[in-house]
């Protein structure tokens, strides 16, 4: 498992809920780190970001008065 300076890793034990931010890159072979408590620990998700077709974005209308008298 490859590590990268600035990761968050947190321990799946809910009860020890150890968290640790890398501070130097590493790999360790085969499999995810452990924590103190010996459960092993995993990276915090992040949901996938989407460039490549931001140019097609519109910006959302502002709402007025008028548009929300309506309702």
């Amino acid at each position: 498992m490859v590590m990268k300076s600035g990761e968050c890793w947190h321990c799946i034990n809910p009860v020890c809920g150890c968290v640790v931010v890398v501070e130097a890159d590493g790999e360790i072979e085969g499999q995810n780190p452990r924590c103190a408590c010996g459960s092993a620990m995993k990276k915090d998700y992040s949901a996938p970001v989407f460039r490549y077709l931001d140019f097609l974005k519109f910006p959302e209308p502002e709402l007025t008065n008028q548009d929300s008298d309506k309702d």
